[in-house]
């Protein structure tokens, strides 16, 4: 969620567990904090089985227990004046635990001059980016969440990020390590191979309410036959926003290259995309919504829609810890084009409480 819109929330709404994470121990040089989150979710969709590549896909109408947990340990030691030594770890648990994942696994060092460096399971570059229009209790950005993977959160990631005055600058570079496709059975088979580098800048200006981002991301990676030449994917983002009293509008414009995946013929595919998004804020309550397109340009006004969806939610903060809202997204793709279950729309209950 944009830090526009956490202002307009509740003063004490955070960005993340980590923000609101409680302190375990502390001396002269060192602390230690655990924090993170429990988030009850039930999803109503004809997206909500479970996908299984042994077994055709359920296209009725059903409800799905989608809720997670997420724990997270903050730990950081002076090393010098105004440098720190800094270690993060976060572990996501889900209902079906065959999904459970480590979300964050980095260590580095900060100072409080010129930013920090991290390596690890870290964000890449372009999530400050995707989060002006990534504001839904549940329903992600459409067009943000198609980032490529060495600009999101991935491992073998070297990261550095800095704020100078109103000025935040990230850079970050994946490096190319040995790891496999799986099978359905969980059997590793072929050697994949992605790495690259995105960067990014996001300025505010002044006190005006008015923010600005740009960056950009490219990678290479060979899936299957290791004589093929490695395939190159670019993408670029732009992004603004504006806050005003209780309300806050983003924007965000996507032009990538070989970076997507056309729906119909699963064929890798140019994308080019937009969103926009906005929130108003009453007292407690904070509703958003947000609308995103993408498309798959194959000749001149000819295209294949990969995106088009609009979302709408409320959320009640009934403090700084615990949330509850409910979220619904209408799915405008065409089911004749993609079939009923990846047009489909969606509806969740979300209960949150963070610690």
């Amino acid at each position: 969620m944009n830090k526009h819109l956490i202002a307009l929330a509740v003063a004490a709404a955070t960005l993340s567990g980590a923000a609101s994470a409680a302190q375990v121990y502390s001396d002269d040089s060192s602390s230690l904090a655990i924090g993170g989150r429990v988030e009850a979710r039930a999803l109503l969709s004809d997206q909500a089985k479970d996908k299984s590549p042994l077994a055709a896909d359920k296209t009725d109408k059903e409800v799905t227990d989608i809720s997670r947990v997420r724990v997270n340990i903050d730990a950081k030691t002076q090393i010098a004046d105004g440098v720190q030594g800094i270690g993060f770890f976060e572990r996501e648990f889900k209902s079906n635990n065959g999904d459970d994942e480590n979300r964050y696994m980095y260590a580095g060092v900060n100072s409080d001059k010129y930013g920090q460096i991290v390596y690890g399971k870290a964000d890449g570059s372009l999530g400050m980016l995707t989060d002006f229009t990534d504001i839904m209790a549940y329903a992600g950005s459409v067009v943000g969440g198609t980032k490529l993977a060495v600009a999101d959160r991935t491992t073998n990631n070297l990261a550095y990020a800095g704020t100078f005055g109103d000025l935040t600058f990230k850079a970050n570079y994946v490096f190319s390590g040995a790891d496999y496709n799986t099978n359905a059975l969980g059997q590793e088979t072929t050697k994949k191979d992605v790495h690259g580098f995105s960067t990014g800048a996001v300025y505010n200006v002044a006190d005006t309410g008015l923010a600005l981002g740009l960056g950009y991301g490219e990678q290479r990676d060979q899936n299957g036959n290791p004589n093929t030449h490695k395939a190159r994917s670019e993408q670029t983002f732009a992004v603004a926003s504006y806050t005003v009293g209780d309300l806050y509008f983003g924007g965000l414009y996507k032009y990538g290259r070989r970076d997507g995946q056309n729906l119909v013929t699963d064929k890798v595919t140019d994308t080019q995309g937009y969103e926009f998004a906005a929130a108003y804020t009453a007292g407690k309550a904070v509703f958003t919504t947000t609308y995103g397109f993408m498309k798959d340009e194959k000749a001149h006004n000819v295209y294949d829609e990969l995106a088009n969806a609009v979302s709408v939610d409320g959320t009640y903060y009934f403090n700084s810890n615990f949330r509850t809202y409910a979220s619904y997204t209408f799915n405008m793709l065409d089911k004749n084009e993609v079939g009923k279950v990846a047009a489909s729309d969606e509806f969740v209950l979300g209960a949150r409480y963070d610690f």
